[in-house]
């Protein structure tokens, strides 16, 4: 069978992380996607997602150093689905994704959460050469135009 979720939506809370025994991390936190659509009658309406997530290893590092609630994001992963007995002795249950790839989307002063450049997160390009030729601009290219609503786009 194949199990693969990819959704991009903004943090819910700010990452949680925490390291097992053998020093793993595992953060977790929650996404939030919205989806907007036309009723028959012609009334706009909106619904929001939400589901938690968990992230791994290195990843799970690094979503706690540059990431908050708020922070938009697209994640690939696994649904899975988790069961447990409450304090009250309650059978309780509910879907999440084990996140296995993890894209920060936005400017890199929403990413960082406080509106500061992490140090490493930036690539800085090489000043160009005055030996080197000025490249030509690239012929315009036949792009389609899809016509669809800001209001009909998910987040």
């Amino acid at each position: 069978m194949y199990n693969k979720v990819i959704m991009v939506g903004n943090l819910t809370r700010d990452i949680e992380l925490k390291y097992t025994g053998s020093g793993m991390a595992i953060a977790k936190s929650g996404i939030a996607t919205n989806r907007r659509f036309k009723t028959q009658g012609g009334e706009q309406k909106e619904e929001t997602c939400f589901i938690d997530i968990t992230l791994f290893g290195r990843a799970a590092e690094i979503a706690n150093q540059y990431l908050g609630k708020g922070s938009r994001v697209l994640i690939e992963g696994r649904l899975i689905y988790e069961q447990w007995t409450d304090q009250s002795g309650n059978k309780r249950s509910k879907h999440s994704i084990a996140v296995d790839n993890l894209q920060m989307l936005g400017s890199k002063e929403e990413s960082s959460g406080f509106g500061q450049k992490s140090p490493g997160y930036e690539q800085q390009k090489p000043a160009p050469q005055p030996s080197e030729p000025e490249p030509s601009p690239q012929p315009k290219q036949n792009i389609p135009e899809i016509d669809i609503e800001d209001d009909e786009i998910p987040f």
